[in-house]
C-alpha cells in the first residue's frame, strides 16, 4: 500500500478490511476453487494473487464471508477481480457494499480506467459506473482455460 495503515469499513456486525493479515486464505481458496472463473485454482496461486493485489476481506463477527481484490498501479489503472459473498449471506446488499468500499478506497481515486470481467453481475457493477467496453476492438486477451488443471502447459 502507499500508506502505512490499512483501510477498514464497518456496517453493523460487518467489517471490510484491507489488512491481508486478517484474510482467511483457506476460506478464500475454498470459494474461488469452486467459482466459475477460478475453478480448481491452487492455494499457492490464490496466495500469490492476494500478495500482488490490494485485497478487501468482508467479515461478519470475525468470519470471512466475502472478498474482492484489485490489481492496480494505484495511479492510472485498476482491474477488479475475485469479488464474492458467500451464498448464505447474499441478497442483503453486502456485495454492493463491498464494491462500494473498494471503489471508495483512497489509493484508487482518480484512476483513468477500471476494468472487470463478469458472467452474471452486470447490474451490480453498473451501479458503480461500469459499462460494456466502449471500444472492444482495442482490447485483446490471452486466455488459458485449463491453467489450473494438473499438467497444464504454460
Amino acid at each position: 500500500m502507499n500508506r502505512a495503515e490499512h483501510e477498514e469499513y464497518r456496517r453493523g456486525t460487518f467489517v471490510v478490511t484491507t489488512d491481508p493479515a486478517r484474510f482467511d486464505r483457506e476460506a478464500i481458496h475454498a470459494f474461488l476453487t469452486r467459482s466459475y472463473w477460478a475453478e480448481g485454482i491452487p492455494p499457492e496461486v490464490v496466495n500469490r494473487s492476494i500478495e500482488g493485489s490490494l485485497g478487501f476481506g468482508l467479515f461478519e463477527d470475525g468470519r470471512q464471508i466475502g472478498f474482492a481484490r484489485v490489481v492496480t498501479d494505484r495511479a492510472t489503472f485498476a482491474y477488479l477481480a475475485d469479488v464474492y459473498v458467500l451464498e448464505s449471506h447474499r441478497a442483503r446488499g453486502l456485495g454492493r457494499w463491498l464494491v462500494e468500499c473498494v471503489t471508495a478506497h483512497p489509493d484508487l481515486q482518480g484512476l483513468r480506467r477500471w476494468t472487470l470481467a463478469t458472467r452474471d453481475a452486470h447490474d451490480l457493477y453498473r451501479r458503480f459506473g461500469f459499462e460494456s467496453l466502449r471500444a472492444p476492438e482495442r482490447y485483446m486477451e490471452k486466455v488459458r482455460d485449463r491453467a489450473y488443471r494438473a499438467g497444464a502447459a504454460p
